[in-house]
């Protein structure tokens, strides 16, 4: 059902006191002004007006004018706390799984939740946390945005921290803000696998990874410690790099170097999302997998579970993060006392895509 004129009036002007615009104890614009900057009715304006002073938000006083007022919070009585949950993705990959963690925590601690997404993308991301304000969350859990590169909403997460507004990360942080965290030793992910590569005798590897998200730069390390570490030769053209624009170009930027360099056994990426697309573009240009070439992804999603070759990977602890992450904001929102930042150690899961020798 459309809302009526004066609803929409009025849910704007309630909006406009929840970001501040319009702070307790001042008044909002005459009903006359109302009237010309919505284009609409006297009557249509004191319908809102009534409708907000009803439910708390306004209160009139006769020969004055119309202020901004707070009794709504303090008649309703005790109301469920809320927390705020901010992932760049909900309905794809393993962002069901972690969300799925945090609301089934927050529900048996009677918390509702607040969700937004960023599609990794900055203003999507600002909006996200301007709603988080305007909302007056309780306490908030956020997956960084293109965590490896300057944020330009890093002064709105200040401002949320100076309204003591908890908040914990999770997959990633902003290096620029001392945040805890939850978070997978994502340098050991790029270790372990190309570790594992390495002791089935592949000897020269391809490592794909993401380097607008603060993960791939974090596994990135880990791949070129094992190669250090065992003595394993790549060249610059061995690490391939995307970002979240450009991960349809991977295939074909991989197999170019395929064909430059046809001694390339074992390719690491930087998740299943990329190992599964990877692994069926190879197979349509006429490579064989495992026999020709290996692959190894990670998060142990779904995605390395369907197919014919079914991805060995590495282990994402997705809904105990979210547990994780509920738990660790309730402890903070309920003593004023937040926890130490949780390091989880990956698990190596071995399928079908990697030759063993």
């Amino acid at each position: 059902m459309s809302k009526t004129k004066y609803q929409i009036i009025a849910d704007e002007l309630k909006e406009k006191i929840f970001s501040g615009d319009y702070p307790v104890g001042t008044t909002i614009p005459p009903e006359l002004q109302l009237q010309k900057d919505y284009d609409v009715s006297r009557h249509t304006v004191r319908q809102s007006i009534a409708q907000l002073v009803n439910e708390g938000y306004l209160r009139k006083e006769k020969g004055s004018g119309t202020y901004v007022d707070d009794a709504y919070k303090r008649s309703k009585g005790p109301t469920p706390k809320t927390i705020g949950v901010i992932t760049t993705y909900l309905s794809d990959y393993i962002f069901p799984s972690i969300i799925r963690g945090i609301e089934k925590t927050l529900s048996e601690h009677g918390y509702s939740l607040l969700l937004a997404s960023t599609n990794n993308d900055y203003q999507q991301e600002k909006a996200c946390l301007e709603k988080m304000i305007r909302y007056g969350v309780d306490g908030l859990i956020v997956e960084p945005t293109k965590s490896n590169q300057y944020n330009p909403n890093l002064a709105l997460y200040v401002r949320l921290r100076e309204q003591g507004i908890p908040m914990v990360m999770i997959n990633a942080v902003y290096e620029e803000l001392e945040s805890a965290s939850i978070c997978v030793d994502d340098v050991k992910v790029g270790f372990l696998a190309a570790e594992y590569l390495i002791h089935q005798q592949h000897d020269k590897l391809l490592f794909v990874t993401k380097i607008d998200d603060l993960q791939g730069k974090y596994r990135m390390k880990g791949f070129i410690q094992a190669c250090e570490q065992y003595d394993i030769q790549f060249a610059p053209e061995d690490i391939v790099t995307y970002t979240t624009e450009t991960r349809k170009q991977v295939p074909d930027l991989v197999k170019s170097r395929l064909k430059e360099a046809p001694e390339i056994t074992g390719i690491v990426c930087y998740n299943d999302q990329i190992a599964s697309l990877l692994l069926d573009r190879l197979v349509e240009a006429g490579y064989q997998v495992p026999e020709q070439i290996s692959i190894i992804g990670n998060d142990d999603s779904s995605l390395s579970k369907v197919g014919a070759v079914k991805l060995s990977t590495l282990i994402h602890p997705k809904e105990r993060m979210g547990n994780d992450a509920a738990n660790w904001i309730i402890q903070a929102v309920e003593t004023g006392k937040y926890g130490e930042s949780i390091l989880y150690e990956p698990e190596l899961v071995t399928r079908d895509s990697v030759l063993k020798k």
